[in-house]
């Protein structure tokens, strides 16, 4: 083989791989940007969760560590 041609096939392997590199790239941060969106609804969600439970604690009115009446 000529060097020419080696060069050649060379470029063709590194132009694939590179294709298939970019693909991958692109998939994995689709990934990543779905997965902080969920965790940024998570985050919400659990924020609204703990400010509903503070509101049911200070309108329960007792004190929550009681012992219950059987003791």
């Amino acid at each position: 083989m000529t060097d020419l041609k080696i060069l050649s096939e060379r470029i063709d392997a590194l132009e694939t791989r590179l294709t298939y590199q970019d693909e991958t790239i692109e998939t994995l941060n689709a990934t990543i940007t779905a997965q902080w969106q969920q965790i940024d609804r998570l985050t919400r969600q659990v924020a609204t969760l703990g400010e509903r439970l503070q509101e049911a604690e200070s309108n329960s009115g007792g004190i929550s560590n009681e012992p219950p009446p059987h003791y």
